[in-house]
């Protein structure tokens, strides 16, 4: 570069500058915050407020959490077999450790502890406490002080089954649980096999299910049977709809838990020939009932649940249906809904000492002494 060049250059610093071009916004203003006592102190404050916070949360104590039981780990230094075993004498079913698997639950992270025995509590807290990925959750979340969960879970096993053979929860577990042959559900719905070979992890969809349980779909009440007092009274009540414009008609069923017996409501409803809309009655709106059944008529026409009915009994509770409410013997349907899926079961499952024949003489009777006014015989 000629002199004359040179002249023209800028002049970007020299070892005595303090400029520096490249430097950050804040490396920039450094100078400024040393002259500003009171930002300073809001910022040092503010830094001081995070460390502490920080600090707090590691400070926690893990939370030993299974069965509905939860405890502060007091020794974090212990591995999670020897918490295992120190807990096998509240819960037997974790003395077997290889029917026992782990996880830590901190905040949005999960991980599987792969090894029980080499690994301390401590050190899966504090591994995952510097990873990136909890921080980032952390940063997002609106607990900034989360518990950090130890879980021990005991795997599915038929009784007698091959010690190389296991059932599992998902493929992470199956993965990592040592077993050569192992079964695990997945979200398509099917259950898969895989088997972890010297060769390498083979999975195909499970052709052998036999060291899985059968399940009989249904539905087992935990409240006693509904008594025939409360269907007789709204079928009573249906019957004087469809006399009056041949309109359909619900009620709900409630079950007391205070005084434990059932409760029928007759909701605020707008009714047709064809539907019906009822807001639910506040007063049972509440801790105290339990919401048990809704049921509902379909006036002269037979007892079948509609396009309707499915998208509107959504909520896992018992649905019944009554058609024909006019006939000599009016027809009932009753259905489970278990969260929008639904399967159809008997009526005297739910209703007490259910026969439909019981009603021909009782629900007449029952509208006249009800309804004088209203009542015609047919």
């Amino acid at each position: 570069m000629s002199d004359e060049n040179k002249n023209d250059a800028i002049d970007l610093g020299s070892e005595g500058d303090d400029f520096d071009p490249f430097a950050k916004d804040d490396e920039l203003t450094a100078d400024d915050e040393s002259d500003n006592p009171f930002e300073n102190a809001i910022n040092a404050a503010k830094t001081k407020d995070m460390e502490k916070s920080r600090q707090s949360l590691y400070e926690k104590p893990p939370v030993f959490d299974y069965a509905g039981a939860t405890e502060d780990i007091a020794d974090s230094s212990q591995t999670f077999d020897e918490l295992r075993i120190s807990k096998a004498a509240d819960f037997p079913e974790l003395e077997d450790g290889k029917r026992v698997s782990w996880t830590v639950e901190y905040g949005k992270i999960t991980k599987t502890v792969t090894d029980t025995k080499g690994t301390s509590i401590a050190k899966m807290k504090t591994d995952i406490e510097a990873s990136k990925e909890f921080l980032d959750a952390l940063k997002k979340a609106k607990d900034k002080s989360p518990a950090c969960k130890i879980k021990p879970k005991v795997t599915a096993q038929s009784k007698g089954a091959e010690s190389y053979k296991g059932v599992f929860i998902n493929e992470e577990e199956a993965a990592t649980s040592g077993k050569l042959i192992t079964f695990f559900p997945a979200k398509d719905g099917n259950v898969y096999e895989m088997r972890n070979t010297p060769m390498g992890r083979f999975i195909t969809e499970a052709a052998d299910n036999s060291i899985l349980h059968e399940v009989r779909v249904g539905f087992t009440p935990a409240l006693p049977p509904i008594p025939q007092k409360h269907l007789h009274d709204i079928i009573s009540f249906f019957k004087l709809m469809a006399k009056n414009g041949n309109n359909e008609a619900l009620a709900n069923i409630y079950w007391d838990k205070q005084e434990e017996v059932f409760i029928t409501d007759i909701p605020q409803q707008s009714v047709s020939r064809l539907s019906v809309k009822s807001e639910i009655n506040p007063a049972y709106d509440n801790a105290r009932y339990i919401h048990y059944m809704d049921i509902h008529s379909h006036n002269t026409m037979r007892a079948f649940f509609s396009s309707t009915d499915d998208a509107d009994e959504k909520a896992t509770r018992v649905y019944a249906v009554v058609g024909n409410v006019l006939s000599y013997f009016p027809e009932i349907k009753v259905r489970i809904s278990n969260g929008g899926k639904f399967l159809e079961i008997e009526p005297s499952v739910v209703f007490d000492k259910f026969r439909m024949e019981d009603f021909k003489w009782r629900i007449k009777r029952q509208i006249k002494r009800m309804f004088p006014t209203a009542y015609s015989t047919q």
